[in-house]
């Protein structure tokens, strides 16, 4: 078991269905997994079983009962695949749902976070997402989008890049 705690939220989009292979990723770079799941990754796209079995814990997806165990301190935590969603609804303060909550609140304790957009080009030409994304970086948060980092693909054709999605850009830019 490690010793540095990893925060993967997940959100639903495409790579959503492969996030073992992020759990996976970051396991071999020495990270103990703890995931938080936003109601659309879990309803279309994760096996959550699957995802227990992966990390070793349970996959959070609401606020704990008195008595559940809590979430040990997170050393780092990414975002992926962050949607159009998530990413506006965090930028502006928004917490309708646990993942949300979550990320407001370890936005403001100053906890490293990494997001790594999955978006197509016309949800990221909107201008507020434009905003959004600005909003995030100026309160310290690292978002991959943009040249060299995650590109919008073309709409309808999402399906078609899940083999390339750039999961290691969010392992490297927290080390």
């Amino acid at each position: 078991m490690s010793d540095r705690v990893l925060y993967l939220f997940i959100c639903g989009a495409g790579p959503a269905s492969r996030i073992v292979e992020m759990v996976t990723s970051a396991q071999s770079e020495g990270w103990s997994v703890y995931c938080i799941a936003t109601p659309a990754a879990i309803e279309y796209f994760v096996d959550i079983q699957e995802l227990e079995n992966a990390t070793g814990h349970q996959v959070r997806t609401a606020y704990r009962k008195p008595g559940d165990e809590s979430l040990p301190r997170p050393d780092g935590v990414v975002v992926a695949p962050a949607t159009y969603n998530t990413i506006n609804k965090w930028a502006a303060g928004i917490s309708d749902t646990y993942a949300l909550n979550q990320l407001a609140e370890l936005t403001g304790l100053g906890v490293k976070i990494v997001v790594l957009p999955f978006v197509n080009r016309a949800l990221a030409a909107n201008r507020v997402f434009v905003r959004s994304v600005e909003e995030l970086r100026q309160a310290g948060i690292r978002v991959l989008f943009g040249p060299g980092e995650f590109e919008p693909h073309p709409p309808r054709t999402g399906g078609e890049i899940l083999d390339i999605y750039p999961w290691s850009l969010a392992l490297d830019a927290l080390n």
